[in-house]
């Protein structure tokens, strides 16, 4: 998962696009990077860390103009390199930037076409690198010298023939505007506001309807899958579907971890969504372990702590905080490695005795990855006194990868991948393990938009909505994702870093 954001406003837009991006910054914690235009010139900031850290008052002072495109990264298969942060730009045709939130399965096709037939060379192992130059080549083959919407549309529908996977996106084109567009499947999430004032409209687009309200937009509605919206410097707003067969299947997991829970996606409130995730939880609880004998309800901070506090209403049973977070360490799910993360866990939470001490406790999370944080935490709360240590995840077992932008591991490394759930209790060392079940997870998250007849639940069920992912590419990137893959790139940057030094300050 990525941030993605766009702006057009009437007066500077840099540090609306930095408000914005600090608030998805949740979304991506390994790179950021603001892209704006004057109308004529372009400006571009971007660098690995996080946004207060990559943007300073100069870098500041220097992105200049009314519109602009952001992003914040989080490293998927394989990018890891401050070469990959984005926004990407080309000069041509126009001067074309691009901020992509997603996967693309056919990269490597798609990779080997741009070089052979659109005569185009790929600097980076990004596959948004990949996107803007298909989406350049595609816009050049239409484009005349005074570009109009309907050639941007012409391109983006190109663009949802020839790639394949999730993507989201935000585009600056110089002396034109910005451009947002979906993937057909509306897979990854993408947002529209708009706020008034003396001079006119702004217009924003955002991963998260967060973003807007940081800045005082209003959410207007989702960027439909498929669909393609346009502002030009006038203002003027322009959309048009440009798939030919849409279909509205965003990511489930959006609402069980990635989105920040006073966000709107898809037209669905996150927050009640994880309320509706404890209260079914709760009752499965009632239905299958009526006897149980719990006797404190204890979330992991922070995703679990709304579906565990309905969780605790609905058993009537006391809940309180037994954790306390550091709130300067990142997200475990998102480290990128085995040991990073490891050592994370003890650093970002401690238990607090009193709540633990002789008591049975149902500890609650959004959900069981790959174990390793599961088993440190119940282990700590077996350290601070507890009799019995129950778990509940308020998703269903994780047994399959991701393969349309969460860098969830080869499958190999999924704790419930080929276990039952006795048999992942046992690994993770809880007394008893309760899963969600999946039709009550995706009916906790339509209840919120009817309308919604699908969601890509693939990590879930291993059901891949684009229907193109074959065994040899679950492989493929499995190679990639694997922990000891990551190591082996992580060594490798960091001997290429200290010869980089060497080179410039030699002594």
């Amino acid at each position: 998962m990525c941030g993605i954001i766009g702006i057009l406003a009437k007066g500077q837009a840099n540090q609306a696009l930095y408000d914005g991006l600090t608030v998805l910054q949740h979304r991506g914690q390994d790179a950021a990077g603001i892209l704006t235009s004057d109308g004529g010139r372009i400006y571009l900031r971007k660098d690995n860390g996080l946004v207060r850290d990559v943007f300073l008052q100069r870098h500041m002072l220097g992105l200049k103009g009314n519109t602009g495109i952001g992003h914040v990264r989080y490293p998927t298969a394989g990018c890891d390199s401050p070469a990959e942060a984005q926004p990407f730009y080309v000069n041509s045709p126009f001067g074309l930037a691009l901020a992509h939130n997603g996967n693309l399965t056919n990269a490597e096709q798609l990779k080997d076409e741009l070089f052979r037939e659109d005569l185009r060379h790929i600097n980076t192992d990004s596959d948004s690198e990949i996107l803007l130059n298909v989406f350049a080549h595609e816009l050049q083959a239409v484009a005349k010298l005074r570009l109009t919407p309907e050639q941007l549309f012409r391109a983006v529908a190109a663009v949802h023939r020839r790639v394949k996977g999730a993507y989201a996106v935000t585009a600056l084109i110089a002396g034109f505007g910005i451009l947002a567009f979906r993937d057909p499947y509306g897979i990854r999430p993408l947002v529209y506001g708009r706020r008034e004032t003396d001079q006119g409209p702004e217009h924003m687009f955002a991963s998260e309807s967060v973003a807007l309200d940081v800045s005082g937009y209003e959410l207007v509605r989702d960027v439909g899958p498929g669909e393609a919206i346009c502002i030009d410097l006038n203002g003027e707003v322009h959309a048009r579907q440009c798939a030919d067969n849409p279909l509205n299947a965003p990511c489930i997991f959006e609402y069980v971890y990635l989105a920040r829970p006073d966000s709107i996606i898809d037209g669905i409130a996150v927050h009640k969504t994880r309320l509706r995730m404890g209260e079914r939880l709760a009752h499965k609880i009632k239905r299958e372990w009526p006897d149980h004998d719990i006797e404190v309800v204890i979330p992991i901070p922070d995703t679990s702590r709304t579906a565990a506090l309905q969780m605790s209403h609905e058993l009537n049973i006391k809940y309180r905080e037994g954790f306390i977070k550091n709130r300067y360490i990142g997200r475990t799910f998102i480290m990128p490695g085995h040991a990073e993360r490891k050592k994370s866990v003890r650093q970002k939470l401690n238990a607090i005795d009193l709540e633990f001490r002789d008591k049975n406790v149902l500890l609650v999370d959004d959900s069981i990855v790959r174990g390793t944080t599961s088993r440190q935490i119940i282990q700590m709360a077996r350290e601070a006194g507890a009799r019995k240590v129950y778990f509940a995840s308020a998703a269903p077992p994780v047994r399959y990868p991701n393969v349309y932008g969460i860098d969830m591991p080869s499958a190999q490394e999924l704790v419930a991948n080929g276990r039952s759930v006795d048999e992942v209790a046992r690994e993770i060392g809880a007394d008893r393990l309760i899963y969600q079940d999946l039709p009550d997870l995706i009916e906790a998250a339509r209840e919120g938009n009817p309308k919604i007849s699908r969601f890509d639940a693939s990590c879930f069920d291993g059901v891949y909505v684009t229907g193109d992912v074959s065994r040899d590419y679950l492989d493929r990137i499995e190679s990639i994702r694997c922990d000891a893959a990551k190591t082996r790139r992580q060594g490798a940057m960091t001997n290429e870093v200290a010869y980089a030094e060497v080179l410039t300050f030699p002594r």
